[in-house]
């Protein structure tokens, strides 16, 4: 083992938001790491003999690694509790308790779950959002602070981990049982507002709550406060974007997903906006109440879009669900950015102020679709109007700010900027190709013109994850700055000032324009999307393309029978 340098085998049960982030950070950092989904013991095994690791790293597992394994080879796992946490829900206690603090430990593998000596333990504030949101911020943050501090302790052979000890006084987690449906029923007739939003935030994205809603069972993904709606504790008051809003018995919350409940011997179910699973004829006599962008900025309700100004700053937030945007989305999305550039502001930001900042086509709407392709038609088409029109404005400098990861389209979308702002946490996978995709988003434009056309094609060829930092150097981004979400929106609220009001933003914006006219009578936006959307019609309307298939495999969670060949590096 080179000095400083260790050959680590990363094994997951899926290539996740955190597995990608830590294997960028290892990466970076000049490390040898390969990675192996934990698809059955016998491959496992296979791997760990073809790449002989110095050290087994274990950031996301939902099953146990063979004895056989981790008493011949060091394995160190990921655990997302402080130490003495042991047990298969830690999060979800964690927000259904309120905790105002957390940790995340690096502990290695013995015969007792989560009982092994101690490599590193980060400690975290615990915000008030759903636990998907904590995992990829402030989870994920300390899991890539231990990690690091653990690797860097392996490295060092005179280290000696510590025992788990129970009397010692920083020892404050305990054995937690699974947080089964019984832990997380809700009781609309007794709970309060705040006791449904804990359960409710527990349970995101997965499993989510089950519960009852006009005699038919769903889990409920997602839970929002609401400021003013009032009705009969457990009734349907009002709808806004696909979401429902419930009311509890002092208040109200919203649930943007709902996901039926299978049937025995059924098709496998999966989460949708809410209103569109709930439909029509349940939701009859329901009010739609909808809120502005500018409106829901000072109200403590539930919206995807919200505006707001600082001096010559604009701020347009947007906040999907897990990253995605429907045809409805992109095109509400779309309205705002127009009206958000009909204002008297010299810079707009868009982006939300923590998590994703988009993955692209919403695969779960196009899923349940009559018509999938129809649908992943309009849907592409709806994501291309929306970067058209950013790539358009040569009226004011735009600025994208990453405070979360991005992906696929939602790379591209943020490309159309002017500038990409990124916090050093983020993770980028611009690429289609895992989704049997060209890819459209006028990414044949912004791409190349930021990496050049050689590195453009490898991105999108190699399909691996690229860290903040990586994407900075290479210049798929123009500035990376460290820190937690809250600090990186400071950050960008004190640049986004600095640029509004400096000298030299009047010939930034002239030289925007000449550019602008220059490349278009180059070629013309439009034969790029054309071009591009050509290669996308034969995705998702010709024989044996492998999109649909590819899709349903993401919807359902179908687990593949090897870890793909991508990731083999």
């Amino acid at each position: 083992m080179e000095e400083n340098t260790v050959r680590i085998l990363l094994v997951a049960s899926a290539f996740n938001s955190l597995t990608q982030r830590v294997h960028t950070e290892l990466r970076e950092r000049g490390h040898r790491v390969g990675v192996e989904l934990a698809l059955g013991d016998d491959l496992l095994r296979a791997r760990v003999a073809q790449f002989g690791p110095d050290l087994i790293l274990a950031p996301m597992l939902t099953s146990a690694i063979p004895e056989d394994i981790w008493s011949r080879h060091p394995v160190l796992i990921v655990h997302p509790g402080p130490k003495g946490d042991r047990g298969p829900s830690s999060l979800d206690w964690a927000i259904r308790e309120d905790a105002p603090e957390w940790g995340v430990t690096v502990l290695q593998a013995v015969a007792e779950m989560d009982a092994g000596p101690i490599w590193a333990s980060e400690p975290f504030r615990v915000t008030r959002c759903g636990k998907s949101e904590l995992y990829r911020n402030e989870v994920s943050d300390a899991a890539v602070r231990a990690v690091l501090l653990a690797v860097d302790r392996f490295a060092d052979s005179s280290f000696m981990p510590e025992p788990l000890d129970y009397d010692r006084p920083d020892v404050r987690g305990q054995l937690r049982p699974y947080h089964s449906q019984e832990y997380r029923r809700i009781d609309w007739s007794t709970d309060d507002t705040a006791t449904v939003l804990r359960r409710l935030r527990a349970a995101d994205s997965q499993p989510g709550v089950l519960d009852e809603i006009l005699g038919r069972q769903y889990f409920l993904h997602g839970g929002h406060y609401e400021d003013r709606l009032r009705g009969y504790p457990g009734t349907i008051i009002a709808t806004r974007d696909g979401a429902v809003c419930r009311a509890t018995v002092d208040g109200a919350v919203w649930l943007p997903q709902l996901r039926p409940r299978r049937k025995p011997g059924g098709p496998a179910t999966f989460k949708r906006p809410a209103a569109d699973v709930l439909g029509p004829d349940l939701l009859a006599g329901v009010p739609e109440v909808p809120v502005t962008p500018f409106e829901a900025s000072g109200r403590d309700t539930w919206s995807e879009l919200r505006y707001y100004e600082q001096g010559e700053v604009g701020y347009l937030e947007f906040a999907f669900s897990g990253g995605a945007m429907s045809t409805d989305q992109c095109q509400r999305l779309l309205a705002a950015y127009r009206q958000a550039c009909e204002r008297p502001v010299n810079v707009l930001v868009l982006g939300a102020a923590r998590d994703f900042f988009s993955n692209g086509i919403h695969l779960n709407v196009i899923e349940a679709a009559a018509d999938p392709a129809e649908e992943s038609w309009r849907n592409i088409n709806a994501m291309n109007d929306l970067v058209e029109a950013i790539l358009t404005t040569t009226d004011k400098l735009v600025i994208s700010a990453l405070a979360g990861n991005a992906a696929a389209g939602g790379v591209m979308l943020a490309l159309a900027a002017d500038e990409v702002w990124c916090r050093e946490s983020a993770v980028l996978n611009p690429h289609y190709r895992l989704m049997g995709l060209h890819g459209s988003e006028y990414w044949t434009y912004t791409l190349p013109r930021r990496v050049g056309g050689d590195l453009a094609d490898r991105l999108t060829r190699e399909t691996l994850p690229v860290g903040a930092r990586a994407a900075g150097e290479i210049g798929l981004v123009d500035r990376v700055a460290p820190g937690s979400a809250a600090e990186f929106r400071d950050w960008v609220c004190q640049e986004a000032a600095e640029l509004a009001s400096g000298s030299e933003l009047a010939d930034r914006l002239v030289a925007k324009k000449q550019r602008r006219a220059a490349d278009e009578a180059a070629k013309p936006l439009a034969a790029y999307r054309d071009y591009e959307l050509t290669q996308m019609r034969q995705n998702f309307y010709g024989a044996n393309e492998p999109y649909h298939q590819l899709r349903r495999n993401f919807v359902h969670k179908v687990r593949p029978q090897v870890t793909p060949t991508h990731l083999l590096v």
